[in-house]
């Protein structure tokens, strides 16, 4: 069998898993806002899936992505979900032999989409404690060549959970202005995050922006994201998206009522995955061997270290997806660093963190020293 068709088999089992903990792909699965459910109901009682959305979006979406952002005076483009915007703005703005820099770890997918292209992909490494888990300056310096053309920063770092401060942001968007090249800030995390610094407000004309509604807002199946940038940039967006008949009315229509719930709805999934993040803290560090890397998480995930366990990720994945629990191991984000650790999910009900936390010791005994490698994505 083809490996994306195991790929997609596994992902379907999973999906068709009754009662699954889904504390692998940083979804978000608080009950959503009464006001959204409604949105989408009512969008379907009067029929509105016959029509095609405008082709960038409801300009109340558009705008009010823009005000979320604080990014007065830019523009967005509403994309079926936050990596439709990576895929296009990739195509858009790679040729091959373009140079594509970013960090390790990070979210694999864009790698990939340069890659297709014919762009030489060059990956930072930033899983060293020295350094504070994130890219430093003077290692995009380093990497940056007249062939840069792309620039791709995942912050809130996915999965370290790590955000760059705002006088090293500064720097690295004054590198990016210095090589003309386009800086993407991935800030799909960002609503989870102690503090953060948004690139563009650095480099407006050369950033664009990627934003999601499907970890804040829970809605990652409904597929509703957005690019945002300066007009110019996104009017060659504009040009031949992926999309061009326009994103999912129905999803627009939640994402909407999203924005408007957030202030009042938003601080209590904060809450719950900061307990989430304490409880599953203290019962890993329980365990002889488990390491967290990094805390608290400026994402709605920990990164676990179990290497000084002698235990393998991909077994632990395994024998928690026989307990119906998903979690993540390490080598979807990184073939350097991913023998290291694990990756947990926090904006889960607290009963799946507790569950979590009382099955881990003994099932990471269970999986201690074992050398096979199961097969989990």
């Amino acid at each position: 069998m083809s490996d994306f068709e195991t790929r997609n088999r596994y992902f379907d089992r999973l999906f068709n898993t009754p009662g699954l903990r889904w504390m692998g792909q940083n979804t978000n699965h608080h009950p959503l806002p009464p006001a959204v459910l409604q949105a989408m109901h009512d969008s379907i009682d009067r029929d509105e899936f016959r029509a095609y959305a405008p082709p960038l979006g409801f300009e109340a979406l558009r705008a009010g992505i823009v005000a979320d952002l604080g990014l007065d005076g830019a523009s967005a483009i509403v994309t079926d979900g936050g990596v439709e915007a990576l895929y296009h703005i990739c195509h858009t703005f790679l040729r091959a032999g373009d140079q594509f820099v970013t960090t390790d770890p990070g979210w694999k997918w864009p790698p990939a989409f340069a890659r297709a292209i014919g762009a030489e992909v060059t990956e930072i490494p930033i899983y060293d404690a020295a350094r504070g888990y994130r890219l430093a300056a003077d290692q995009l310096a380093a990497a940056v060549t007249e062939r840069t053309r792309v620039i791709y920063l995942v912050d809130p770092n996915n999965p370290l959970g790590t955000c760059v401060a705002a006088d090293e942001m500064a720097k690295i968007a004054a590198i990016a202005r210095a090589r003309g090249a386009i800086l993407i800030h991935d800030c799909t995390y960002r609503h989870f995050a102690d503090g953060h610094t948004l690139a563009a407000r650095c480099y407006p004309e050369g950033t664009l922006t990627t934003y999601s509604f499907s970890k804040w807002l829970g809605a990652a199946g409904l597929r509703v994201g957005a690019a945002v940038g300066a007009p110019a940039l996104i009017e060659r967006l504009a040009a031949a998206p992926p999309n061009n008949l326009g994103s999912n009315v129905i999803s627009q229509r939640a994402a909407l009522a999203g924005l408007a719930a957030k202030a009042a709805w938003f601080p209590e999934v904060q809450r719950t995955q900061r307990r989430n993040q304490a409880r599953i803290k203290a019962a890993a560090e329980a365990i002889p061997g488990f390491h967290l890397p990094v805390y608290p998480s400026n994402g709605n995930f920990l990164v676990i270290e179990c290497i000084d366990a002698n235990i393998r990720p991909e077994a632990l994945v395994a024998a928690l997806q026989e307990h119906r629990i998903l979690i993540r191991h390490g080598g979807y984000h990184t073939a350097t660093f991913g023998h290291r650790f694990i990756k947990v999910s926090t904006t889960v009900p607290e009963q799946w963190a507790d569950e979590l936390c009382a099955l881990l010791p003994r099932v990471a005994d269970a999986v201690r020293g074992r050398n096979d490698k199961p097969d989990v994505f």
